[in-house]
C-alpha cells in the first residue's frame, strides 16, 4: 500500500467539500501497510462505528427521534446529529454513529442552506420584494422565537445570500445561505414586517449543512432500512457501505494536515503536532483555524487549532504548529516511535 491511495482518498474529500484546496508538500513520505487501513477498506463493523449517514429527514419526527431509530436499527450504543431540525422541517440531517459522535459537533456550527416557502398576507410587487431581500443580506439582528431552546436575546447573524427562485404575488420560494443559528421562521416574519403586509414561513427544507448537502449521498430512512436488511439477512454489505460514509467526510470542510506514520501514535496519545511530523498540508491554513489531522492513508487522527499560517509553517524546522483539541484515533494503531525516543533521552 502506498501513500498515493491515501492521497487519492483525501483528494476525493476535497472535491466533496467543494473547497479550492491545494497541497503544500513538506516531506514526500510513504506509509507502512502493516499499520492502519484506508477508510473505505475498514471491516464492516468498524465502518459502521466510524461512520456518518447523510439522512433526508422526513416531516413529522423530531431530529432526536430519527437518531434514536437509526441507533436502534443498527444496534448501537451512541449516535448524534449535526444540527436540529424542527419536526415539520425536512432535508439534510447528518447522523454520526458511535465513535463519529466525537467530531459531529464540527457540523453544528457550520453554515447552512435552506429552501423556504414564504406566504405573504397580502400581495407584494416583485420589485419591492427583491429590494427587501437585498436588505436582509449581510449581518442582521434576530431575537429567537418563543418556541426555541436558547435564551431570547437579540443576536447578530449573517445571511450570505437570499435568492428568489419563484414568486406568484403571495408565495415566494427562496434559497437562503446563512450562519448557523439563524431562525428561518423569524426571517420570514421579519421580511413580512419590513414589507408592511405580514408573512410567515409555510414550508422549509434544509439543503446543506457544512459539507453535507442534497447530492448522491443523501438517503431516505427506507434506503437505510433496506441496506441493513441486506447486510443482516443476506450478508451483502455493498449498499450499507454506500449509505454510511466514513467519518472523514464529516471533517472534509476543514483545512487538512497529513502526518507521517512516526507521528501518529504520539498525536493519538494527545501530544501536540510539531513541524517534523508533517508530511503535507493544505494551503488554506491560517492562525487560529481549526484543522483536521490525517494519516498518510487518509484516516482521521485528531482535530486541532493551527498556531501559524501555512506560509509560516513551510519555513519552520521545529516547534509546535497545531495544538490538539480533540483526539479521534485510539492509541496503538501505529507504532509508538515517540516512546523509544523518550526512553533514549
Amino acid at each position: 500500500m502506498s501513500a498515493r491511495e491515501g492521497l487519492e482518498f483525501l483528494n476525493k474529500l476535497i472535491k466533496y467539500s467543494g473547497l479550492q484546496q491545494e497541497w503544500i508538500i513538506l516531506r514526500d513520505e510513504e506509509t507502512d501497510p502493516n499499520y492502519g487501513i484506508l477508510p473505505y477498506r475498514r471491516e464492516i463493523n468498524d465502518h459502521i462505528r466510524n461512520g456518518v449517514i447523510n439522512i433526508d429527514k422526513p416531516p413529522g419526527p423530531t431530529s432526536h427521534e430519527v437518531v434514536a431509530w437509526i441507533k436502534r436499527m443498527l444496534g448501537l450504543s451512541k449516535a448524534g446529529h449535526g444540527g436540529t431540525l424542527d419536526p415539520k422541517v425536512t432535508g439534510v440531517l447528518p447522523v454520526a454513529l458511535e465513535n463519529a459522535t466525537k467530531v459531529i459537533g464540527n457540523i453544528v456550527h457550520t453554515s447552512k442552506e435552506y429552501v423556504m416557502v414564504i406566504q405573504f398576507h397580502e400581495p407584494v410587487p416583485r420589485e419591492q420584494l427583491e429590494k427587501v431581500l437585498e436588505e436582509f443580506t449581510g449581518k442582521i439582528y434576530q431575537k429567537p422565537p418563543l418556541r426555541s431552546s436558547v435564551k431570547r436575546i437579540i443576536r447578530v447573524r449573517t445571511i450570505h445570500y437570499i435568492e428568489l427562485l419563484e414568486y406568484n404575488g403571495r408565495y415566494a420560494l427562496v434559497k437562503v445561505g446563512c450562519e448557523a443559528g439563524t431562525y428561518m421562521r423569524k426571517l420570514a416574519h421579519d421580511i413580512g414586517l419590513v414589507l408592511g403586509v405580514g408573512a410567515h414561513m409555510r414550508e422549509l427544507r434544509r439543503t446543506r449543512t457544512g459539507p453535507f448537502r442534497e447530492d448522491g449521498t443523501l438517503i431516505r430512512m427506507q434506503e437505510l432500512s433496506e441496506a441493513i436488511y441486506l447486510w443482516k439477512e443476506e450478508g451483502n454489505e455493498k449498499l450499507l457501505r454506500r449509505v454510511i460514509l466514513p467519518v472523514e467526510v464529516a471533517t472534509c470542510h476543514l483545512p487538512k494536515v497529513v502526518i507521517r506514520d512516526t507521528a501518529v501514535d504520539a498525536i493519538a496519545h494527545g501530544a501536540h503536532l510539531a513541524v517534523p511530523g508533517i508530511a503535507r498540508l493544505t494551503n488554506d491554513i491560517i492562525r487560529g483555524s481549526r484543522v483536521a489531522i490525517y494519516t498518510l492513508k487518509g484516516e482521521l487522527v485528531a482535530l486541532g487549532q493551527a498556531q501559524y499560517s501555512v506560509e509560516e509553517i513551510a519555513k519552520m524546522n521545529r516547534g509546535i504548529v497545531v495544538k490538539i483539541t480533540r483526539v479521534y484515533m485510539k492509541p496503538g494503531v501505529y507504532p509508538s516511535v515517540w516512546k523509544k525516543v523518550v526512553l533514549k533521552k
